[in-house]
């Protein structure tokens, strides 16, 4: 029963249901709880960079609790998301009760939104792999589950990745060109995939297709059963769920740069690509997303057999605190750049 823990991973959708529910200065209740109490909890407790040995990795491997933990997720965020749009369609709430409740169902549909979609995206089962897209759907993202699977995972930590950023660049300016080249790079690999298969644009296995036409019915759907108003407000809740995830983007590989060999190929992915964290709290509310390095040596391994590997750049703090302090580009260079390995930054800066 230890796996109960990632009960906590549904902290967030709580502090969104309360949110919801209360209103008022309450209506920023789950930015309040991930951006300032996982903060300072992550500060107060202990590290925890301890392994499982391969026996009890085993065992969680095929233990189904795990799964339904990342399963109930997906009635949870539709729930929560419908709940958020009839209050703000029936209710007559102050703009900036408004505003709090965007923020906070955005924080929910990017970690228990994307995040999940992205652990479930990896998944065989096709079962698995339609509750990734649907998780993906409100924050308006679908595109994600091709450009991560076939393009990030291929070009992590090299220039020709959009989901890396670089040396000395800021988040704002990151969020540009990674939600930009994102979607671009996820058509060119559906272009590519339709020509090598000979299907035409039309074709049902044009995936980016697909997704601009439920993406649209999605929004049309708002549209034509709440207003103007509440489609603008589950716009720009998606807004914030996608920005959400481009943050975790920028912080898990800032600075860090794969070499290329004397044929001009990149040095295979390895644990100094990723930045990581041990943090507690952290880890159990991303779904051990923190243990990053893990992820990208075999990309199919489930979250709760991720391992710390010691050869990894750690973060000085978790996750959740690491992407407040990158709004502050200034304290996050400072904090950072330091910390970026001699030979990443001479690839950086071509000296």
């Amino acid at each position: 029963m230890k796996g109960l823990k990632y009960l906590a991973a549904h902290s967030i959708p709580l502090a969104t249901a309360i949110a919801i529910y209360l209103k008022g200065v309450f209506s920023y209740a789950a930015i309040f709880y991930a951006f300032v109490l996982i903060p300072i909890l992550e500060m107060l407790l202990k590290q925890d960079s301890s392994n499982d040995s391969k026996e009890v990795a085993a065992k969680k491997k095929i233990s189904v609790l795990y799964d339904w933990l990342l399963y109930i997720n997906l009635p949870i965020v539709y729930g929560l998301l419908l709940w958020g749009l009839a209050v703000v369609s029936q209710q007559d709430l102050a703009l900036y009760e408004i505003i709090g409740l965007g923020l906070s169902l955005g924080v929910c549909l990017g970690t228990n939104g994307i995040n999940v979609a992205h652990e479930l995206g990896h998944r065989k089962k096709r079962a698995e792999k339609f509750m990734a897209k649907a998780l993906l759907l409100p924050s308006l993202y679908m595109h994600f589950f091709i450009e991560h699977n076939w393009g990030h995972h291929r070009y992590a930590a090299t220039k020709e990745d959009p989901a890396t950023a670089a040396y000395k660049q800021s988040v704002f300016s990151f969020w540009i060109s990674s939600v930009t080249g994102q979607y671009i790079n996820a058509w060119k690999l559906q272009t590519q995939l339709n020509k090598e298969e000979e299907r035409p644009f039309y074709s049902l296995k044009n995936d980016m297709f697909w997704y601009l036409c439920i993406q649209f019915t999605y929004l049309v759907g708002i549209w034509l059963l709440f207003g103007v108003k509440v489609l603008v407000f589950a716009i720009c809740a998606a807004l914030v769920g996608f920005l959400l995830l481009e943050t975790v983007n920028y912080i898990e590989h800032y600075g860090l740069l794969r070499a290329k060999n004397k044929a001009g190929r990149y040095e295979a992915v390895r644990a100094k690509h990723s930045w990581n964290s041990n943090h507690i709290i952290g880890r159990l509310v991303l779904y051990e997303l923190t243990r990053h390095s893990d992820h990208h040596y075999k990309a199919a391994k489930k979250y709760q057999t991720l391992a710390c590997h010691e050869d990894a750049p750690q973060m000085p703090f978790g996750y959740p605190t690491s992407m407040v302090i990158s709004f502050f580009p200034p304290l996050w260079f400072r904090l950072m750049n330091k910390r970026v390995p001699k030979e990443m930054k001479e690839l950086a800066t071509g000296n």
